[in-house]
C-alpha cells in the first residue's frame, strides 16, 4: 500500500514557547517561524510586521531580523516548515481513498497551518516569490495524487485524466465550504463531491 504522508506533523503549532531540540538557536527560530505562520493566518502577509513577530515568539526584534533580513524569506521559511499536506493513501479503492483525502483536507485547511496557506495563495498574484513557493507546495500535492490517479487508470477504474484538473474539480469545493464557514464539512458532503467529479470524468472520457 502506498501512502502520501504529511509533509507537517505540526499542523496547528503549539504554543510558540514550546522547546524544540537542537539548541537555543534553533528553539528561537521555531518560536520565530511559529509566531509568523500565526500572524499571517490572521492578517495576512502583506500586514506581518516584524515587532509583531518578535512579540509573540517572545524575542527581541534584531534576532527576527538577523535570521531574516527579507519579510518574503521570513515567510517562505514558516510556511515550507508547516506546508503540510493531507494524507492520501492509495490502498486500491480510488473512491475511498479520495473521500478520505477530501476529508483530512477540510481539516487541514481549518487549523492555523491551512488559514495561512490560504492567506499565502491571495498574496501570490501581487508577490512572484510567494507565488513560486505556493506553486512548490501546490506540485508537491499534485504528484502525489497524480501517483494515485495513475494507479487508479491501470486498475481500469478510471480513464486517463489529467491530475491537476482533476485536484481542482475535488478540492475546490473544499476550499469553498470551509473559507464560508456556513455548514461543517461532513464526510457525507467529501461523497457526494468525489461521485459526481468521477462520474463526470468517466462520462466524458
Amino acid at each position: 500500500m502506498t501512502a502520501i504522508r504529511k509533509q507537517d506533523t505540526d499542523s496547528t503549532p503549539g504554543p510558540v514557547t514550546a522547546r524544540r531540540p537542537g539548541g537555543r538557536t534553533a528553539r528561537t527560530r521555531a518560536r520565530i517561524l511559529e509566531a509568523t505562520l500565526r500572524l499571517v493566518a490572521r492578517d495576512g502577509i502583506a500586514a506581518l510586521r516584524y515587532e509583531e513577530v518578535a512579540e509573540l515568539a517572545g524575542v527581541h526584534r534584531t534576532s527576527v531580523y538577523r535570521n531574516w533580513p527579507d519579510r518574503e524569506e521570513l515567510v517562505n521559511a514558516a510556511l515550507l516548515r508547516y506546508a503540510g499536506s493531507a494524507e492520501l493513501e492509495d490502498t486500491g479503492d480510488l473512491r475511498h481513498d479520495l473521500v478520505d483525502y477530501l476529508v483530512a483536507l477540510a481539516g487541514l485547511l481549518s487549523t492555523t497551518t491551512g488559514r495561512a496557506m490560504q492567506r499565502a495563495v491571495q498574496s501570490a498574484r501581487e508577490n512572484p516569490e510567494v507565488a513560486q513557493l505556493v506553486n512548490q507546495i501546490f506540485e508537491r500535492r499534485l504528484a502525489g495524487l497524480q501517483q494515485v490517479v495513475d494507479h487508479a487508470v491501470a486498475r481500469g477504474e478510471l480513464p486517463p485524466v489529467d491530475g491537476y484538473f482533476l485536484a481542482e474539480m475535488l478540492t475546490g469545493p473544499v476550499h469553498l465550504y470551509v473559507s464560508r464557514g456556513l455548514h461543517p464539512f461532513t464526510r457525507a458532503e467529501a461523497e457526494r463531491i468525489t461521485d459526481v467529479v468521477l462520474a463526470g470524468v468517466r462520462h466524458t472520457a
